[in-house]
């Protein structure tokens, strides 16, 4: 993911990319000529030539190089999740405010266009599906489906029902490697919502659908494709109405996001306490697959 990053802030003309961190000597070197700025191989090497950093580093190493890049001084995009658990989240986080530096978590689905659009015409959801499918990947293999895959649903689904978690059930089983590779759950709110979430990363063939209802309005979305769906009763009339928000750059948007929170324009799009919320879901969900495995193996 480094390299999606660097091409996306590279692209900017409100900042210079200043350096790329690989300790692939070969793979840092290719980055830099590409992108045109020097290349290093140990990030600690970068601190002084940067204000910000973005850190795409395997999630078991994200608490010491984000933390490290945080204590230097820079403000910090951390690739989901935020870490491995809650205590090295807490500490990422209580760091960012104790430096003054803005901390955002690479939840990249919430720039998703046609997600937002969604989001701006939901008011109350009753009931959340979600279904994200991917055929099998060594990028992402170092943690289960849940973190994963899943988390990027369960962010979604906490930002649109914005309320406690009351309940939560699971399932879930290993298919091509010792981790977790597909798994459902099923959370309910306290505000009565209730959300579907299946997600594996065994599929033959990429799905990233979610729909959602909620009084008066059913909204189905193709977060892969762009499009939205929406069907509704109108003075008693069943209307029904098509969007597509085709060709958006969700890493992009989340790019220019980083850069306003930086600049004090905004607020992090998804910050370290989002983030934390996430990963505490999707750990919990994985809690509880691997105590019913136990159960039934």
């Amino acid at each position: 993911m480094g390299r999606y990053h660097a091409e996306k802030f590279a692209a900017r003309s409100d900042c210079k990319l200043v350096g790329v961190a690989d300790v692939d000597a070969e793979r840092a070197r290719a980055l830099a000529q590409r992108f045109g700025c020097p290349a290093f191989f140990d990030c600690q090497d970068t601190f002084r030539h940067a204000d910000a950093a973005v850190v795409s580093v395997p999630t078991e190493h994200h608490h010491a190089v984000a933390g490290a890049c945080l204590e230097a001084g820079l403000h910090v995009l951390v690739e989901k999740p935020i870490a491995v658990d809650l205590a090295q989240s807490d500490a990422l986080i209580a760091l960012a405010r104790r430096k003054n530096r803005v901390l955002q978590v690479g939840h990249v689905e919430r720039y998703n266009a046609a997600f937002r659009a969604l989001a701006a015409r939901l008011q109350r959801p009753l009931l959340i599906d979600a279904e994200r499918l991917s055929g099998f990947k060594r990028r992402g293999a170092d943690v289960d489906v849940m973190l994963d895959l899943m988390i990027h649903d369960i962010d979604l689904c906490l930002a649109l029902a914005r309320s406690e978690v009351t309940d939560l059930s699971a399932c879930g089983f290993r298919v091509l490697t010792q981790e977790i590779d597909i798994a459902t759950a099923r959370i309910e709110f306290a505000d009565g919502c209730v959300a579907n979430l299946s997600a594996s990363r065994v599929s033959q063939v990429p799905v990233r659908k979610l729909r959602v209802f909620q009084p008066g309005l059913y909204v189905s979305a193709d977060l892969q494709a762009g499009s939205l769906r929406y069907v509704g009763q109108v003075h008693g009339t069943i209307e029904e109405q098509e969007e597509s928000h085709a060709g958006g750059d969700a890493l992009a948007s989340q790019a220019e996001a980083f850069v306003k929170a930086i600049q004090g324009a905004s607020a992090a799009g998804v910050d370290g306490e989002a983030g934390r919320r996430a990963l505490g879901l999707a750990l919990e969900v994985g809690r509880l697959v691997r105590e019913r495995l136990r159960k039934f193996g």
